[in-house]
């Protein structure tokens, strides 16, 4: 199963990256999970040689990529030439997977109509504003903004894509009007064939079920994607399971001695149902918590190797390693490398801990 978790280190454009700005990067993962904002900005940078976070920041200033709702009903990044299209085919799955807690939050849809409604209008045609602001206005117009209420009035309005975010100004989020020009709204089928067209392109080789696990979407949708993309994929049995690989995604049969720190949610392992490919039985567990939240991993020959964690020092950044088993030399001064890189990347000086 190596060959697999290496080959999706070239597809996801970990190595060998064919990519050279962010909006190429995430038009080529198609959308890129961006709950922990700081560490979905390292997922771009580390698919880009020598990326800055400050370059990630144009991006989203300058409207060429977005952060909205999209796979599985969380946030993500989406190029703002695919976001109409993307979100107009997952959000009636989305949307009806909520409903029951729309009901338990009191939501039902004419006080969505009349969020929505106050959301524009206070957004108008002036700058982004963040929460804080959105909420006051709809409790000012009588729409209570309470525990949970809140964040499923913004993620509706997102999904009948009216609004997404934008810039995030000191670990703020900002909302903004979604604008209509520059993205292409797809039929359903278009969608459909053109989602699997990029997952298979960037995650190859992967399953139907991984498909499904990181669309959300119906099964029986899918494989008449996959079916519809024929042509363009190849079919293969590795250890008993069927594999798609997309005919354009280029292959790796090496073991190079790469290492690799990814943030959290990173897709290399996000984007599949099952990542055996990537990560020992024996730690899975610890990688996939009831709490949903997937850590920060050392990745090295494609495997995952341990975990990480990041602190951010006013004149440095704190890198503390926790590999499952003792690093050997080759392993320590490739960390190192890495480590450096992600320092590079932050603009700060690494110390780095061995834990």
């Amino acid at each position: 199963m190596q060959l697999v978790a290496l080959q999706r280190l070239v597809s996801q454009q970990i190595s060998h990256s064919r990519v050279s700005n962010p909006t190429d990067t995430v038009r080529w993962l198609a959308a890129l999970q961006a709950q922990d904002y700081l560490g979905a900005k390292w997922s771009i940078g580390l698919r880009i040689a020598g990326a800055r976070d400050a370059d990630i920041d144009a991006a989203l200033n300058s409207g060429t990529i977005y952060r909205t709702w999209a796979m599985r009903g969380t946030l993500h990044f989406v190029a703002a030439s695919d976001i109409h299209w993307m979100v107009a085919l997952v959000a009636p799955r989305i949307i009806a997977v909520c409903a029951r807690r729309y009901r338990e939050l009191d939501l039902d849809e004419p006080t969505f109509a009349r969020s929505n409604d106050i959301i524009l209008r206070t957004l108008g045609s002036g700058p982004p504003l963040n929460r804080t602001a959105l909420m006051a206005a709809l409790n000012q117009h009588g729409i209570s903004t309470a525990g949970q209420r809140a964040p499923y009035l913004l993620q509706r309005a997102s999904l009948e894509r009216l609004i997404c975010q934008g810039a995030t100004i000191r670990n703020d989020p900002t909302y903004q009007i979604l604008p209509d020009a520059g993205s292409t709204l797809l039929n359903k089928p278009d969608a459909l064939l053109e989602l699997a067209r990029r997952y298979f392109r960037s995650r190859s080789p992967a399953t139907l079920a991984d498909f499904g696990w990181w669309t959300g979407l119906p099964i029986a949708e899918l494989k008449r994607a996959i079916s519809a993309l024929d042509s363009e994929l190849l079919e293969e049995e590795i250890d008993g399971k069927r594999y798609w690989r997309h005919r354009d995604t280029p292959t790796s049969d090496s073991a190079p001695d790469a290492a690799y720190l990814l943030p959290g949610f990173d897709e290399y392992l996000l984007s599949y149902k099952d990542r055996s490919a990537s990560v020992d039985m024996a730690h899975l567990k610890t990688l996939t918590p009831t709490n949903g939240i997937l850590p920060a991993t050392m990745v090295y020959q494609g495997r995952v190797i341990g975990r990480w964690r990041r602190t951010l020092q006013k004149d440095k950044l704190m890198v503390a390693l926790a590999p499952y088993t003792p690093l050997d030399p080759t392993q320590e001064r490739a960390f190192a490398e890495a480590a450096e890189r992600y320092g590079t990347f932050i603009g700060l000086p690494v110390q780095l801990q061995n834990s």
